[in-house]
């Protein structure tokens, strides 16, 4: 039984696009299990934000992103009331003279005047959503630990308004690029896994399914260059995704090879600094050795 649920899922994801792997499959099947978090740690670019996508497509759902970054507060990622609204409502009843004191505080904090956030939205949602706490290691510790609290208890608590339950609680993804350590509170709280780059043949495979189109020679060079790219000491080694938008760039100049010409002139696609487009540049002819790449006069 538990077989046929992991191939499900498998089917699921492949469906959706998304070349999956054994332990991604179980990390993704459990999560949903223990309906428990999944932390899904990385180098950038990997596909970690993408399970949770392909996870809400595949679920039929919908997906809601809280995006962190430093600074990022309760406030934020929770719900404000609209203060200009509220404020246009207080003149117009001024100016009408109707309703008591009490009736027009209990108007000004009703829920027409409440921005929800994505975690309020999350607790609210008419359906089972999935939840996508992105890069969560980009915030401070400080709303880490009240985030630990939301996902324990599942409601929140408006002063104006009282405490709010979860209708249906979210599959929970959180995914991080190991810029800070997370606390052991967060990890305790949550099922894990680890995405590092994909090998060879995954990426190829990766290639294919997200680049139809492609020349089957000029798929398989890029992602060698990409493998042997990746073994240099780069400040911000390329990922997943910078393979594909190279792969749909050279497939859209209609290339069926990878020229030294053009890797020269489209490095920027792949590599977003300046010192790591140097150290590729004086290793070009070491990575054109091992990955087979040629220019248009080597075979004259």
């Amino acid at each position: 039984m538990h077989n046929q649920e992991l191939e499900r899922i498998a089917d699921l994801l492949q469906s959706q696009g998304y070349i999956t792997d054994p332990s991604v499959t179980m990390a993704v099947y459990l999560s949903m299990q223990l309906q428990k978090p999944l932390l899904i740690e990385g180098p950038a670019g990997v596909g970690k934000t993408e399970i949770a996508k392909v996870m809400a497509r595949a679920l039929d759902t919908d997906l809601i992103r809280l995006q962190c970054y430093e600074g990022l507060d309760a406030t934020h990622a929770l719900y404000e009331w609209n203060y200009q609204r509220q404020l246009l409502h207080l003149k117009m009843v001024e100016a009408q003279s109707t309703g008591t004191t009490q009736d027009l505080e209990e108007e000004i904090f009703g829920e027409k005047f409440l921005m929800k956030r994505p975690l309020l939205e999350a607790i609210t949602y008419p359906k089972k959503p999935v939840l996508l706490i992105d890069e969560v290691d980009r915030a401070d510790e400080e709303f880490e630990s009240f985030l630990l609290e939301v996902l324990s208890d599942w409601q929140i608590t408006i002063p104006e308004v009282g405490t709010i339950k979860a209708t249906h609680i979210p599959q929970v993804i959180v995914t991080g690029n190991r810029i800070r350590e997370l606390s052991e509170a967060l990890r305790r709280r949550c099922l894990y896994l680890w995405i590092d780059y994909p090998d060879y043949e995954k990426e190829l495979a990766i290639v294919r399914g997200k680049v139809p189109q492609i020349n089957e020679q000029l798929a398989e060079q890029i992602c060698r260059f990409m493998q042997e790219l990746r073994k240099l000491r780069l400040e911000k080694t390329p990922g997943i995704a910078e393979t594909i938008d190279w792969a749909r760039a050279l497939s859209i100049l209609h290339f069926d090879h990878l020229p030294k010409d053009i890797v020269e002139q489209t490095l920027g696609v792949v590599l977003k600094d300046w010192k790591d487009t140097r150290t590729a540049q004086l290793s070009l002819s070491e990575l054109y050795e091992k990955t087979g790449v040629v220019s248009k006069f080597d075979n004259l």
